[in-house]
């Protein structure tokens, strides 16, 4: 049976498909939407489909879960530890090497990234699935088992996700395509999330997680249809204890041997401490402010999907328009000012045009950020170790915020009131937009580029030398 929601999606769906369709056979539409162009070329709508499945594992053990555990009557602080369960995001570097070199057997012949996705896909599907079977009512030692393990799965599936984008998307289309992959990662969560909450306020939380394991196919068909990335560079055989230990460190050196290595590396940490912050409250503040299910589900998929949108195509004039340094320092901004939004929510308690409000301006710093900030971060990674490099930034990315998020959301909450708890978080972003305005003033920025972000390096794929 189809919800408003569901068929509000087909239908947005449906019209992106033919917009596509008539941009690419009919000159005449074409010119007029020549500025939509580049969102209709084959590498930005490959990356979009593979955000949907990169949004899956992360939506299960954020949002939803937080909400299924509160509905089952856990307190706020035993809700908040369960994201530890995303510390496994933040390890992902100590194995992402393997991504890079390491050949599967049998399905390696499809291709390194491809046989990758499929095996980290099928991975997510079973970890949801386990996730979809415990109570955690009767059994909480299980359910947290349960989440890490999505996580461990979870973080290998964007691991092999990062990796293909970055090396499928060429220089010039990092910002469109950085956008399409955080709208397709939003579009995913929203929808698992969103699906999953309507599942079970009509029948139970486990037919509601069952029900969001379709959403780890995406990835899997692009990568099996499209085959291997171009720009992909082929791993360097591994033939003794020697090289695997260089394949394991080089990554690494090769970062950190770049100047101001540590300071780049210190925004990657701090940017994001107040977004992390505020986000995992925000389903405790929906529940306390008396929001149901269906408004919550409504809210973010209606006003978030339009404001996200708004703020993709925003992300994308800036970016061309202003450049790399001037539209991330005003994402960045934007960003920190979205959590006082949430601070004025919670002082107005149960209102229907706030929480609209606040869900779109979040939205729009949100998909102006995805495009800017996202793009930045992909051009600092070598082509010859993308998987490593690209895990050890996203990894670097949260591990603060989430580190804080776990230990201290739930008590801040209960000591300071969610008002002064969001206004906390806003101050708490403050940081990284002066390093990176330091960075940007300093010309440090423009030194961090690495080969993923010049034209012409790494363009043609090389042969795999374990084919």
């Amino acid at each position: 049976m189809l919800t408003g929601s569901n068929l509000y999606f087909l239908i947005v769906a449906a019209l992106a498909v033919l917009l596509i369709v008539a941009m690419r056979r009919s000159p005449a539409i074409r010119s007029r939407l020549a500025p939509l162009a580049p969102y209709a070329e084959r590498g930005p709508i490959a990356v979009f489909f593979m955000g949907i499945s990169s949004g899956l594992a992360f939506t299960m053990i954020g949002a939803t879960l937080t909400t299924r555990l509160k509905q089952d009557g856990l307190d706020k602080a035993t809700i908040t530890a369960f994201t530890l369960g995303f510390l496994v995001y933040n390890l992902k570097p100590l194995w992402a090497w393997m991504v890079d070199g390491v050949r599967l057997p049998v399905i390696g012949r499809l291709g390194q990234r491809v046989s990758w996705i499929l095996l980290s896909g099928v991975l997510v599907m079973l970890a949801v699935i386990n996730l979809a079977l415990v109570d955690p009512a009767a059994n909480l030692q299980a359910t947290v088992v349960a989440a890490i393990l999505v996580g461990f799965a979870g973080a290998t599936y964007d691991i092999v996700i990062d990796a293909y984008r970055i090396e499928t998307l060429e220089p010039n289309q990092m910002g469109i395509g950085s956008g399409m992959t955080q709208y397709g990662w939003k579009i995913g969560a929203v929808l698992a999330g969103s699906l999953a909450l309507v599942i079970a306020a009509r029948s139970n939380w486990h037919v509601a997680y069952l029900a969001c394991v379709l959403f780890a196919l995406p990835a899997m068909i692009v990568a099996v249809l499209r085959g291997e990335p171009q720009r992909r560079r082929a791993p360097v055989r591994r033939r003794g204890m020697a090289e695997l230990g260089a394949s394991i460190v080089g990554p690494f050196t090769e970062f950190f041997r770049r100047h101001g290595a540590w300071i780049i590396l210190a925004f990657i940490l701090v940017h994001k401490i107040g977004d992390t912050l505020g986000q995992q409250a925000l389903r405790l503040l929906l529940d306390d402010l008396g929001f149901s299910n269906d408004e919550i589900a409504l809210y973010d998929v209606v006003i978030g999907f339009w404001a996200f949108w708004v703020g993709l195509a925003i992300g994308g004039v800036l970016y061309a328009r202003l450049g790399l340094k001037h539209s991330v320092l005003l994402s960045l901004v934007l960003m920190m000012l979205s959590n006082a939004s949430f601070a004025l929510l919670a002082a107005a308690g149960h209102s229907n045009i706030g929480l609209a409000a606040a869900m779109a301006f979040e939205n729009m710093s949100s998909g102006i950020g995805g495009v800017t900030v996202i793009a930045y971060f992909s051009a600092l990674c070598d082509l010859r170790f993308t998987a490593a490099q690209y895990a050890l930034i996203s990894a670097a990315a949260s591990i603060v915020g989430r580190v804080l998020t776990a230990t201290t959301t739930g008590r801040l909450v209960d000591n300071f009131g969610y008002v002064n708890f969001y206004w906390g978080t806003t101050v708490a972003a403050l940081p990284g937009v002066l390093l990176f305005w330091w960075m940007s003033r300093s010309g440090l920025v423009d030194r961090s580029i690495g080969t993923a972000g010049v034209a012409g390096d790494g363009d043609v794929r090389a042969d795999d030398p374990q084919a």
